[in-house]
């Protein structure tokens, strides 16, 4: 994830600087680069949660004293997850929001 949105965060430097010139906050900018990866990681939760839902109600049903997954599980995981997207992301926006712009958009 970081080398991804390192990547991304650089090719996106031209964009960021005009957005800086233009009147653009820190804060814009990193919701602007955050929303992307936060929908990819809430649909790739949405998208493993059934999948490992049968896969771990089929492993426990093995054992002679089972217990059933709940709900709870799965929004902690998604919980934890997100938010490890997001600091993630944040960290690398905000780095590449505080950058001069006058720097990015001088070596076009």
């Amino acid at each position: 994830m970081l080398g991804l949105v390192t990547f991304s965060a650089q090719r996106r430097t031209r964009e960021i600087g005009v957005r800086k010139v233009l009147g653009a906050s820190v804060t814009s900018v990193v919701g602007l680069l955050s929303r992307e990866f936060v929908q990819l990681a809430l649909l790739a939760n949405l998208t493993v949660w059934p999948i490992a839902y049968w896969v771990m109600s089929r492993w426990l049903q093995e054992f002679a004293y089972h217990t059933e997954i709940g709900v709870g599980v799965f929004a902690a995981s998604a919980a934890v997850s997100l938010l490890v997207v997001f600091v993630t992301v944040s960290s690398q926006a905000v780095r590449a929001a505080l950058a001069s712009p006058v720097s990015s958009l001088r070596s076009e």
